[in-house]
């Protein structure tokens, strides 16, 4: 069963997104995160990569173990900037055979001290493409495309972004899920603007724990995001008051806040990014929802 199927037929729910660890040594440790949040009963949880698919084959293995070992619907990322269609192709198949139903298809970002040529002569060159490839070398399987609350970084203005979103959806999207944000009415208001070009897809909030100033300044100044003038000024405070155990506090505080507004206006579903972090989701998601 493809999740938007599992959307559809269930009750309002949470994801979960985990990134690899680069390091092998480090897998014991985070299939033991992965444990500890499986009690979460996630709808899904999709895996991430590192630019330029450079920890692709890494992503392969672990939403075939979360499948198999671990007894999640996963979701693998995937990205085309850069890459083959015949590698592309492999992968799905290799998904495929491994139970895999769903892949979130995105552009992807090049990777660091890219050669100019690194995408020239390819014909995938956008998410929307990609799209388009998977519906059709894999219409069995389904796909998940990102959407930009605060607009992508590249993108002209917010209008010409919501259309690449639609067409990222009309070639195939089954839903999008948003890129992570710290004041919902931005989700509102992109939600309603999208619906007033005709998207009638759903569109599932991502939402993160801030864990650390130094961790959440990184991923912000990567995605475009903007931390509210007085969440940062409260962020500030705790990591004065008692550093990241204090900010991770705030953090959590602050993005269960998020999940219930964005629950009780009636969203599908809240997808968190974990980080990896097992302590800081179980305290942002539990009793969230009713079991």
């Amino acid at each position: 069963m493809k999740i938007i199927d599992k959307m559809n037929r269930d009750s309002q729910f949470i994801s979960l997104e985990f990134f690899p660890p680069k390091d092998k040594n480090e897998w014991p440790a985070f299939f033991q995160v992965v444990d500890r949040l499986t009690a979460l009963k996630p709808l899904f949880a999709s895996v991430t990569y590192g630019a330029g698919g450079s920890t692709k084959g890494d992503t392969l293995e672990i939403v075939s173990r979360l499948k198999n070992e671990h007894g999640l619907d996963t979701m693998a990322h995937l990205t085309c900037i850069g890459a083959y269609r015949g590698d592309l192709q492999l992968f799905l198949d290799s998904l495929a055979e491994a139970g895999v139903n769903d892949v979130l298809a995105l552009r992807g970002d090049l990777p660091k001290d890219a050669p100019p040529e690194f995408s020239a002569c390819r014909t995938l060159l956008h998410a929307s493409d990609l799209a388009a490839f998977i519906k059709e070398s894999h219409p069995g399987m389904g796909i998940g495309v990102a959407g930009y609350p605060e607009v992508h970084p590249e993108a002209v203005d917010a209008e010409h972004d919501l259309s690449y979103l639609k067409l990222k959806l009309d070639e195939g999207g089954d839903f999008a899920i948003t890129q992570l944000f710290f004041d919902n009415a931005l989700y509102f208001d992109f939600v309603a603007k999208a619906r007033s070009i005709g998207i009638d897809k759903p569109i599932i909030p991502g939402i993160i724990p801030v864990v650390s100033l130094k961790v959440i300044q990184r991923i912000i100044s990567l995605c475009g995001a903007t931390l509210p003038v007085a969440y940062l000024a409260e962020l500030e405070e705790a990591d004065r008051r008692g550093g990241a155990a204090a900010v991770q506090e705030v953090g959590v505080a602050h993005a269960r806040r998020q999940a219930e507004e964005l629950l009780a206006a009636g969203v599908p579903g809240v997808h968190i990014y974990t980080l990896n972090r097992d302590k800081a989701v179980l305290d942002l998601v539990q009793g969230l929802l009713p079991r």
